[in-house]
């Protein structure tokens, strides 16, 4: 039986891989140590977290999905609550691992290449220095073609290694090159301006969309669902589907879900002020999926 492989972002949802607050946040000692180091934009409560994370994971779990929960690892901080990012992604051989951009979330790709290899999933490759890509700048169009985000997080020697490693899978690799916005010390990942909701629907934010990429997108025949400039700032652009037209959001982006459901998706909503919008990470930032049927 499969146990792995998810070279889609819009599968049925079988088997995600996520960290709770009490064992990224730990206790309220570590947030006040790390919070505001790591660009915060508020102190998370621990206690809110923790309920918040619970009923994401019940979301999860009634959409069918397995949940398996990372161990507390001292080596990592809050960030490593976001597990989507240590791991470039997850092929049908094996798992690509990251090499993070980010200074202070450099061994959480270690911790995660751990938990692989206790549950038998094979490591087929490894993003090495000088190289660099996070996991939130990968996002599969179809089975055979991935778009990388060029950005402060990734750059071209660490998508040109994985260009190599998708070779194998007759897997074609576009770069995406992304814009300044608020700098180097910002997350602007490629999934921080789409989301895909089925093979041919995605969520976008217009205004921070590359032109080359919009016409990729229409080439392909995706229909783009935008975001008003109003909820981008909540979230409103980081959609995680568990099956096509099957989508999880932070609530308190009324008009975004709004335009979803229009455009024939089932919208699911959970609170997230502390374990989302603070630390600026969705419900995909949340998850590392393992595997995706179809």
């Amino acid at each position: 039986m499969k146990t792995y492989g998810c070279q889609s972002m819009v599968g049925t949802l079988n088997r995600v891989m996520v960290k709770r607050p009490q064992e990224s946040y730990i206790d309220d000692g570590r947030i006040d140590a790390q919070w505001e180091a790591l660009a915060y934009l508020g102190r998370p409560d621990l206690g809110q977290a923790i309920e918040e994370h619970r009923r994401f994971v019940i979301l999860l779990e009634a959409a069918g999905v397995e949940v398996d929960c990372l161990p507390a690892d001292d080596q990592t901080g809050l960030d490593s609550m976001y597990t989507h990012d240590p791991v470039a992604s997850v092929t049908d051989q094996g798992v690509i691992l990251s090499h993070m951009g980010k200074e202070a979330r450099m061994e959480e790709v270690q911790a995660i290449a751990d938990v692989f290899e206790q549950q038998g999933i094979p490591i087929s490759g490894r993003i090495e220095p000088p190289g660099m890509i996070e996991g939130g700048d990968v996002v599969w169009l179809n089975k055979r073609l991935v778009t990388v985000g060029l950005s402060y997080r990734t750059n071209g020697e660490g998508i040109r290694q994985f260009q190599g490693f998708m070779k194998p899978l007759e897997v074609d690799v576009i770069a995406v090159p992304m814009v300044h916005w608020d700098g180097p010390g910002a997350v602007l990942h490629l999934m921080s301006i789409i989301s895909m909701l089925d093979k041919d629907l995605a969520i976008v934010y217009d205004r921070l969309l590359p032109i080359p990429f919009r016409e990729l997108l229409l080439a392909l025949g995706i229909k783009t669902v935008p975001v008003p400039d109003e909820e981008y700032d909540s979230l409103g652009c980081h959609v995680l589907a568990v099956g096509p037209r099957h989508c999880l959001i932070r609530s308190g982006n009324s008009l975004t879900v709004q335009r979803m459901r229009d455009a024939g998706c089932r919208v699911e909503e959970f609170d997230g002020d502390n374990i989302c919008y603070k630390g600026s990470g969705g419900p995909t930032c949340l998850t590392r999926p393992v595997l995706r049927q179809g």
